[in-house]
């Protein structure tokens, strides 16, 4: 009967978080932009957090492996907390955005990566679906969250939003704080942990190494939807702050659905035909980005983010393969960690390019990068398994 107590908790508070979290993150550029008359700093927005997950997500993982995963998860919820309260009082001080990202990049670091190699033990004959289901409530609570504030909450001030925030990450860390045991490491006692020397024997797999440079980009990828786009869509493609929530919300929509269906499916089929047609996915809708105008330049960009999403899923499932239980919080860092070198590059670098060569030059070689990606991944696909997973 208690079978998925421990998935239903994890994603439940998740869910509400990332509900707040979705609100909050459909205001915070335009926020940047009237605090600062410029649209110049909002990557700053995907770049603070990113490099607040690059610093912490490692440790966590690893220190989560030898002691236990519960109270990292109850300080991300906590630090999340804080954060709210940062943007609630922002008044015309810029400087406490980015802190608050700050806050929110330490404190998200174990959501993302802990609840997800908790799950994959926990769940060991189908830890793609129950990874995928976890990843669901999380874009599905960024999904919701932009259309709550559009229909239910349209005279709510931004600080109000962002105390409702505040709160939610409050009722997040109480379900966390009774739902889960503590226990030695992530799972069990006495597991070897990862080391330097067995991190460096398994980066030495080309085909661990091609997905790693795929979530790279697909971190990348992340900030580009959540800061460059939006500030194309409204500076150039004449949307709205309405307009730009719904992009979120659908954009959210899509990654969600994309973590559903590939966590079941390649359960059952393998995770390389959903790492090669999410990138190729990605890259399609990207590079016809600027041909295109509303409502059809969402719907697009929507299907690019499924195929961001199909890779996300798959090559998360792929890398907690290669490794035994005692690995778990270590891989999933090491993913993490890659993922925020491209969330804290991607946007700074697309954003210079973009300034001196334009959007569409800068759409068309992210798209170029991810083709490389699927070239990557192809000549890299018989590598031999590096660790055989105990489960």
């Amino acid at each position: 009967m208690f079978k998925h107590t421990q998935l239903l908790a994890v994603s439940a508070a998740v869910f509400l978080l990332m509900f707040g979290d979705g609100m909050v993150l459909a205001l915070l550029p335009n926020t940047v932009i009237s605090l600062t008359n410029s649209s110049q700093s909002v990557w700053y927005l995907a770049s603070t957090y990113a490099l607040a997950q690059v610093l912490s997500q490692l440790p966590v993982g690893m220190l989560a492996d030898r002691w236990s995963a519960k109270p990292f998860l109850l300080l991300g919820y906590l630090l999340s907390f804080v954060a709210g309260l940062l943007f609630y009082y922002i008044n015309n001080d810029v400087s406490l955005v980015f802190w608050g990202r700050v806050l929110q990049g330490i404190g998200e670091a174990p959501l993302l990566s802990l609840a997800p190699a908790l799950l994959s033990v926990r769940y060991p004959a189908n830890k793609g679906q129950a990874i995928g289901i976890y990843n669901a409530a999380i874009y599905l609570g960024l999904t919701i969250g932009p259309f709550f504030q559009v229909m239910l909450l349209k005279g709510w001030s931004d600080q109000q939003i962002f105390l409702l925030y505040a709160v939610l990450c409050l009722i997040g860390a109480i379900i966390i704080g009774f739902s889960i045991k503590i226990q030695p490491g992530i799972h069990r006692p006495n597991v070897e942990t990862m080391n330097v020397s067995a991190g460096l024997a398994l980066i030495k797999c080309p085909q661990v190494l091609a997905v790693l440079w795929g979530i790279t980009l697909y971190g990348a990828g992340f900030g580009l939807f959540m800061t460059i786009i939006p500030v194309y869509l409204l500076t150039a493609k004449g949307y709205n702050q309405t307009g730009i929530n719904i992009f979120f919300s659908l954009f959210y929509v899509a990654i969600s659905l994309a973590q559903i269906i590939t966590g079941w499916l390649s359960d059952r089929i393998g995770r390389q035909m959903f790492m090669l047609t999410g990138m190729l996915t990605a890259a399609a809708g990207t590079s016809v980005t600027v041909y295109v105008n509303q409502p059809a330049l969402t719907l697009i960009l929507c299907l690019a983010s499924f195929g961001l999403g199909a890779y996300y899923l798959a090559s998360m499932a792929f890398l907690n393969e290669k490794v035994p239980a005692g690995f778990k919080g270590a891989i999933s860092g090491v993913y993490y960690l890659f993922w925020g070198v491209g969330m804290f590059w991607g946007p700074m670098l697309l954003s210079r390019y973009s300034q001196y060569n334009g959007y569409h030059s800068a759409f068309q070689l992210f798209a170029l990068l991810l083709m490389v990606q699927i070239m990557l991944l192809l000549a890299a696909s018989h590598c031999r398994r590096v660790y055989n997973t105990s489960n």
